[in-house]
């Protein structure tokens, strides 16, 4: 007779033909929203604090601690993710992360210091839950672990470019949403959302099924689970023999981390946070110009438009055209939008380099995070992405806040020139990585 344990051993452990009979149809749609929270926090928060406190230096600086907090303490989140398991650190980080949003818009309101709206900035992204970066960790643990060895290759490729092009999508979404809330019911209103999104998504996040995904390691083979699973010696005794396995916990020494191979991609990472953030605050300077700051995120998502379409683009790329020089391509190009960004004498062409600039995003995000795949030392897949994923916001804090400062300080003029600057560390990160990358 056919216990229960073994019916769950059978459905978890069972092979699948395809990434989407292996996470859930409903994975997708939810992983999607629960990134929505994410990508709201840096728009809103600078949105809440220039039309609360009428200082975009001290918006600038608020946005920037959130991402300082996140790029301090989102690693360390991957790396309790990869000791605890995804679930456990979801719950918690969503519970927090949720009541400090509130916590902000009413401080923001009221007679409190700014010292005091910097602090719970930089705790809301210290807290914040790293959603992206699971996500990716959970599907390529499903790809290593429930596909056949034929598929993976190629849907590992086209999950790399899915992934990127959600991050995408909720990058235009987020500062969309941000912009209508704002417009519709006040600068308090895109922080309230994101609270409640938070609250609901993430923990449904956190609850799904693939929460227990056996995460794959660099050089194939699982290595940790997102979730640990009690009695696996005795349900691998049950379990099927064309069933794959989880192997023992193990994990890559931290001092693989810091290989130049991984780090040239973290640099990569912090050109495009650089980008984002001096983007954004441009935006706000030149919407603050013309007495709607709080429309910066509506003007910002142009961006967003290009990213989206040449990252869905990637995966019908050749091969022959090596994610190496891929990335020195989208980054030329992305360097190219931002002068026209800089140069801008009409909305119209400041239009037209935002969505140039956004070709060049796309295919950078999609093989960064497809070279970090490929380079994670075994068990340390989430710490990667979470390092990856924590790159970029530290980029968009630190270009957020001197961004913000060279706007008030010197004018709207020298805050668009920024995005070039970013654009150049870009350059130089892709060109280091072909010089350490074969081809």
């Amino acid at each position: 007779m056919t216990t229960l344990t073994e019916t769950r051993d059978r459905t978890t452990t069972a092979p699948s033909t395809t990434l989407l009979d292996a996470a859930g149809r409903t994975y997708f749609p939810l992983a999607f929203v629960a990134r929505l929270p994410f990508a709201m926090m840096v728009v809103g928060v600078l949105t809440l604090v220039v039309a609360g406190r009428d200082s975009l230096t001290l918006g600038g600086a608020t946005s920037g601690m959130v991402g300082l907090g996140g790029a301090a303490i989102g690693p360390l989140i991957g790396a309790w993710a990869d000791r605890a398991g995804q679930r456990r650190v979801l719950l918690v980080t969503a519970a927090v992360n949720s009541l400090l949003l509130l916590a902000l818009t009413a401080a923001v309101y009221a007679a409190v210091p700014d010292a005091v709206v910097l602090a719970i900035a930089f705790a809301i992204g210290a807290s914040a839950p790293q959603v992206a970066p699971m996500s990716r960790s959970r599907l390529v643990g499903l790809i290593h672990t429930r596909l056949p060895a034929d598929r993976r290759p190629g849907t590992l490729s086209r999950t790399m470019s899915y992934e990127s092009a959600a991050d995408e999508v909720v990058f235009v979404v987020g500062p969309f949403v941000v912009g209508l809330l704002a417009a519709a019911f006040g600068p308090a209103a895109p922080m309230l959302a994101a609270a409640a999104l938070t609250a609901l998504a993430v923990v449904a996040f956190a609850l799904h099924a693939t929460a227990r995904t056996p995460v794959a390691a660099a050089h194939g083979g699982p290595g940790t689970t997102a979730e640990p699973i009690a009695g696996d010696a005795a349900r691998a005794t049950h379990a099927t023999p064309s069933a794959p396995v989880p192997a023992p916990r193990t994990q890559a020494p931290v001092s693989e981390l810091w290989h130049r191979r991984v780090l040239v991609l973290v640099a990569g990472f912090v050109g495009i946070g650089l980008f984002f953030g001096a983007t954004l605050t441009a935006m706000s300077a030149v919407t603050g110009d013309a007495g709607h700051s709080e429309r910066a995120g509506l003007l910002y998502g142009f961006m967003g438009i290009g990213s989206v379409v040449s990252a869905l683009a990637v995966s019908a790329l050749p091969a022959r055209f090596s994610l190496r020089a891929r990335w020195l391509t989208a980054a030329v190009v992305q360097l190219a939008g931002a002068v026209v960004i800089w140069t801008a004498d009409s909305t119209a062409v400041l239009i037209v380099g935002l969505l140039v600039a956004g070709l060049g995003i796309g295919p950078s995000l999609v093989t960064i995070y497809s070279l970090g795949s490929a380079r994670s030392p075994r068990g340390r897949g989430t710490t990667v992405m979470t390092m990856l994923g924590s790159s970029v916001i530290l980029g968009q804090s630190v270009a957020s806040a001197g961004t913000g400062f060279l706007a008030d300080a010197v004018g709207t003029g020298a805050a668009l020139a920024m995005p070039a600057v970013a654009g150049v560390v870009i350059l130089a990160a892709a060109a280091g990585n072909w010089r350490l990358t074969d081809r």
